[in-house]
C-alpha cells in the first residue's frame, strides 16, 4: 500500500512479515543489504525497540520530530526476524541497528496507529529513481504493481528525509535530505543544561538565568540553558523574590513558565543538576540512564560543603532567599568554568 507522508509517498509493509518484506524488496528492486526504515507514530516507541539512545537523538527528536529527520539507532531486537544492519532477514540472528521516522503526516500517523504493527516505509518508487511525490506519480512509477494507493494529494516537501546514523560514538549522515547537514551538525555541537527543582519557580530559575548571563558574557553560544521542576505545575512565572534577585545580577528572567520534567527532557540534557538529593530521587527513578550526567548543583561545582542540598526558600524570610540566592550563584559560577 502506497500512502503520503509529509516527504514523499512511501510504501507501507508490516515490517514483522517476513513474505511481505521479502515482495518489498523484489519491488523496489532493492539490494537485499539496503535496510528498509520503520516508521512510527511516537516517541513511546524508542524505549521498546531501541537501547543506549544519547542525548543528541533526543535533541534532534525535539527539533525535528514529527517530521523529515530519520534516525539509525542501537537496535533492542525486540521486533521481527532481522539480520545484517536494521534490514530483516529469515536469519534469525539479532538485528544491530534500526532506522525510526516519525513522519508529519496526519494520514500517515493515522494509518500507522491503526496497523497495530511496526511499519516499513521505504519511498513508493523503483530504486535508484526519483520518488513520488502524489498518487499520480505512484501510478506512473510502479505502473500498478501495488494494491491499494491512499491519495491525501501532494506532499508537503518532495524531498526525502534526512538519514543521521547515531548508533556509533560520533554521527554520520548517511543521505543528507530535508534537514541539512548544516543544522545537524550546529544541533551536534549544542550542548544542554538542565537545572531542576521542585516547582521551578525559584531556585531551578535563578540558576537558569544566572548561568544564561554568565556565558553570554564569555560569547558562548554553544550552550542551551533550560530549567523545570520535578512537581512544577506548568505555565506559572518565578516568584517576585526571585526575579527580583536576579535583576539586580543583570539577569531578566520575567518571561519565564515554569514546566515539569518529562524523560525526552532528561534525555536531550549533557548535564542534570540539581538542587536536592531528592529530586536526584525522582530522576532516577524516572530515567535510570541518565546516572552519568546526573548531579547536586554544588557537588558538580565542587563546592566543598558536608550537606550539598540547597534549600527551597519559597515562604522563607527575605534573607533566606538572598542567602539561597548567593549559594546559587557562586556554584553557578564555577560551572560555567567548567563548560
Amino acid at each position: 500500500m502506497a500512502i503520503p507522508t509529509d516527504t514523499v509517498y512511501g510504501l507501507a509493509v508490516d515490517f514483522g512479515n517476513p513474505q511481505a518484506i521479502r515482495r518489498l524488496y523484489e519491488l523496489k528492486k532493492r539490494p537485499l543489504n539496503k535496510p528498509f526504515t520503520i516508521a512510527v507514530s511516537g516517541e513511546e516507541s524508542l524505549e521498546r525497540l531501541t537501547r543506549d539512545v544519547g542525548p543528541l537523538a533526543y535533541k534532534l527528536m525535539e527539533r525535528f520530530w514529527p517530521g523529515p529527520l530519520t534516525l539509525v539507532l542501537k537496535s533492542s531486537g525486540l521486533i521481527g526476524n532481522t539480520g545484517d544492519e536494521h534490514s530483516p532477514t529469515t536469519s534469525g540472528e539479532p538485528c544491530r541497528t534500526i532506522g525510526l521516522r516519525l513522519p508529519n503526516s496526519r494520514v500517515a500517523l493515522r494509518i500507522i496507529e491503526e496497523s497495530g504493527c511496526a511499519v516499513a516505509l521505504p519511498s513508493a518508487n523503483y530504486s535508484g529513481q526519483k520518488p513520488a511525490c502524489d498518487a499520480q506519480e505512484v501510478l506512473s512509477a510502479l505502473k500498478g504493481a501495488i494494491d491499494l494507493i491512499i491519495d491525501a494529494g501532494k506532499v508537503e516537501l518532495g524531498v526525502e528525509s534526512t538519514v543521521v546514523d547515531l548508533s556509533t560514538a560520533h554521527f554520520k549522515i548517511l543521505r543528507e535530505g530535508a534537514v541539512s547537514k548544516t543544522e545537524i551538525e550546529r544541533l551536534a555541537k549544542l550542548k544542554k543544561v538542565l537545572f531542576v527543582c521542585t516547582g521551578n519557580s525559584c531556585r531551578s530559575v535563578m540558576a537558569e538565568g544566572l548561568l544564561k548571563k554568565a556565558l553570554k558574557d564569555k560569547n558562548r553560544a554553544d550552550v542551551e540553558v533550560m530549567s523545570a521542576g520535578i512537581s512544577a505545575f506548568g505555565g506559572q512565572p518565578a516568584t517576585g523574590e526571585t526575579l527580583n534577585l536576579l535583576f539586580k545580577a543583570g539577569a531578566d528572567m520575567s518571561a519565564h513558565r515554569s514546566q515539569k520534567i518529562n524523560k525526552t527532557m532528561l534525555y536531550s540534557s549533557d548535564l542534570i543538576l540539581v538542587m536536592e538529593n531528592i529530586h536526584e530521587e525522582h530522576i532516577l527513578n524516572m530515567a535510570p540512564a541518565v546516572r552519568n550526567r546526573l548531579y547536586l548543583l554544588k557537588e558538580f561545582a565542587k563546592i566543598p560543603e558536608i550537606d550539598l542540598n540547597i534549600l527551597d526558600p519559597i515562604g522563607q524570610s527575605p534573607a533566606f532567599y538572598e542567602m539561597t540566592f548567593s549559594a546559587i550563584k557562586g556554584a553557578v559560577e564555577k560551572v560555567a568554568d567548567l563548560l
